[in-house]
């Protein structure tokens, strides 16, 4: 893209809502649902808690990172940064610093599609961050190109502002905002149940009783 685009922040986020999201484990909800995860490969870096929150996109090009300082400026509680690299894998855009602005904001976390960098920092910032990787090479103020608030790209998934953001030390999920509550009551009650089944484990049942596992060719065996 060429220069740089400025959209509206998307409606603060419902806390109820996000409280309920935040009880929802992401990989309980990966058992019946496929859409919205984002590449393993990006992965928890930093104080990697669960924690959930709104989607503010940015797209943050090259070594330009103008467009993420004026993202860290906008920023309120519960908002959640996610950060399109464009492709990019060798300059890093976040580090202690913007971590730490970002947190004072009241920011639920960060994403980055790229990588960051002050490894220790970001651990003391105490905001939760995603990322492919760590890099010494970081990005400067050009402020020529980038955008704010418009659908981005991240991890193989297009993420829009107000899309509601999952993540925890398995992965990050993003969510359009009306499939965010029933998608979490549905892990919730499954989340439920599963202590059920790890009861009935420790009382000695194997796994496949549990579950009535019965592999092809098994029932004629019998």
């Amino acid at each position: 893209m060429n220069g740089i685009e400025l959209g509206a922040l998307p409606p603060p986020g419902d806390p109820e809502l996000l409280a309920t999201v935040c009880e929802a484990e992401p990989a309980t909800i990966g058992h019946f649902h496929a859409q919205g995860f984002l590449h393993p490969r990006i992965r928890a870096m930093a104080a990697a808690r669960r924690t959930a929150g709104v989607a503010v996109t940015v797209r943050c090009e090259g070594t330009d990172g103008a467009i993420l300082h004026h993202a860290l400026g906008q920023l309120r509680p519960g908002d959640f940064l996610v950060i399109d690299r464009a492709g990019d894998e060798l300059v890093a855009c976040l580090g202690g610093a913007s971590a730490l602005a970002a947190r004072l904001r009241g920011a639920a976390g960060a994403v980055v599609d790229g990588c960051v960098t002050d490894i220790e920092e970001l651990r003391q910032a105490g905001l939760p961050v995603w990322a492919r990787g760590l890099s010494a090479r970081t990005t400067r103020g050009e402020g020529r190109v980038g955008s704010f608030c418009r659908p981005v790209e991240c991890g193989g998934q297009q993420v829009r502002p107000g899309d509601i953001v999952l993540a925890d030390e398995n992965g990050v999920l993003v969510m359009a905002p009306e499939e965010a509550q029933g998608l979490a009551r549905k892990a919730l009650a499954l989340q439920q149940a599963e202590q059920q089944t790890l009861a009935r484990l420790r009382a000695g049942e194997t796994y496949p009783q549990i579950l009535g596992t019965v592999l092809q060719g098994e029932e004629e065996q019998q």
